[in-house]
């Protein structure tokens, strides 16, 4: 008797960070069943993946989508939309909205709402402040929790915990690991007259290297005092790589996108506020550096950082221009780009954005190709290459700041838990989402 299955991916290229080769994949009750020779094998669907690579599915781990309360910059259902265009398939959701995520009232109105919007997976961060900082060791065990966010430095939102006695208490709340946005706010206000009116390119001016070097040594050495293990945010400049790799026992790392391909002055002098975002885009010399620490393995995740602003808001006088930029759907383009120009093998980018977050926060049964692992697939095809376009960009914001650059590499089906959520284009009704859950 032929065995059966809901799905098999057949004749696709699977990728692990191990390696890479051909396969079936039997897929049965939103769960991989069997891998191998399945041609004798019945299924109710069959999807012809010849000539493709199958990722295990790609998990942004920084995205902020708004809602509640900015819906005008983006909605669950948009921000999710863009993200299975994109080939994500998971995602951890910001907490600065409009109330801030920092108690279980909040947590749970994400909750409701997402569960009739997402049509990715997706888990929501719990912000720190100083008036919940006795609660978040509960707060971070509740289900659909990604962990605790802790802003060292203002940004988007007001959720700040800027003194040392702060930062230290909310260490020491909790034992999950915790993410820090790492910029010191006591430079941040000595130098914000130095953020020119009008003038974009003046943020890394005011945002300088030293406003996150000094934030990430003052980090380290707390890091160190609290014993906690800590997930450092989209690292910028070369003089904070030497801290984070003293620190590796308590430490991971992410780079965002953006800072891997965007350059100063140009992306200012191209895009203007654009290309404003927090902690700032810099000059090469930095960029080069985050380069070569993914490949000498001290950066542990890829993420988008997206973040959308409507045109309207960025078009303001500088700096009053919020910070931030969407990415969420060009996260997985830009990053094949980068493995066509053989910036990064294949197997290292599955790191970056599968294997390594499910490693790293202890995502159940998400990150690999795996007997009994969830049915998540990112399957790209290496060889098409099309130009981003602010049109085909899902998010309510309407635009990208890639616009007008051709990428080799792009997706071509999202499945998520054995269904569907993206193919060649076509998006699924929302509400297939569900919140992650962790080990």
């Amino acid at each position: 008797m032929s065995t059966t299955f809901d799905l098999i991916l057949r004749g696709g290229t699977c990728v692990s960070p191990q390696g890479v080769a051909q396969a079936d994949i039997g897929i049965r009750h939103g769960q991989i069943a069997e891998i191998g020779a399945l041609q004798g094998a019945d299924a109710a669907e069959i999807f012809d993946a010849k000539g493709l690579h199958i990722l295990p599915g790609v998990i942004d781990t920084h995205v902020h989508f708004r809602e509640p309360g900015l819906e005008q910059k983006e909605t669950m259902e948009t921000g999710s939309r863009s993200a299975v265009l994109g080939g994500v398939t998971s995602v951890f959701e910001m907490p600065n909205n409009i109330p801030p995520t920092t108690d279980a009232a909040a947590l749970a109105d994400k909750l409701a709402r997402a569960e009739t919007s997402m049509h990715c997976d997706y888990a929501f961060y719990i912000g720190a402040t100083a008036g919940n900082t006795p609660d978040l060791a509960e707060l971070e065990k509740m289900p659909g929790v990604a962990g605790v966010k802790l802003f060292m430095g203002s940004s988007t939102g007001n959720l700040l915990l800027a003194e040392d006695d702060e930062i230290l208490a909310a260490l020491k709340s909790g034992r999950r690991r915790i993410s820090i946005h790492a910029e010191d706010e006591a430079r941040l206000k000595e130098r914000f007259p130095l953020a020119l009116p009008g003038d974009p390119s003046t943020h890394p001016v005011w945002r300088d290297k030293e406003v996150a070097r000094r934030a990430t040594e003052r980090l380290m050495r707390l890091t160190r005092d609290a014993g906690r293990h800590v997930h450092v945010l989209h690292v910028t400049t070369l003089q904070e790589l030497p801290l984070l790799a003293e620190m590796r026992d308590l430490v991971t790392v992410e780079a965002t996108v953006q800072h891997l391909t965007l350059i100063a002055p140009e992306c200012y002098e191209a895009l203007g506020t654009r290309a404003q975002m927090n902690p700032p885009l810099r000059k090469p010399c930095h960029r080069e550096a985050l380069w070569k620490a993914i490949n000498d393995g001290l950066i542990d995740v890829v993420g988008s950082d997206h973040a959308p602003h409507t045109l309207a808001e960025k078009g303001e006088l500088y700096p009053q221009t919020p910070s931030g930029m969407p990415g969420v759907q060009t996260l997985v383009t830009l990053m094949l780009d980068h493995v066509k120009e053989g910036r990064l093998s294949l197997e290292r980018m599955v790191d970056l954005t599968s294997a390594g977050p499910a490693r790293i926060f202890g995502i159940a049964c998400k990150g690999r190709i795996g007997l009994g692992y969830d049915a998540d697939f990112t399957i790209v095809d290496l060889k098409a290459r099309r130009k981003i376009t602010d049109s085909s960009i899902a998010s309510r914001c309407g635009w990208t700041p890639y616009a007008g650059r051709e990428t080799t590499g792009w997706p071509v089906a999202t499945i998520v838990r054995g269904a569907f959520a993206m193919r060649e284009n076509i998006v699924a009704p929302a509400g297939a989402g569900r919140p992650l859950r962790f080990r």
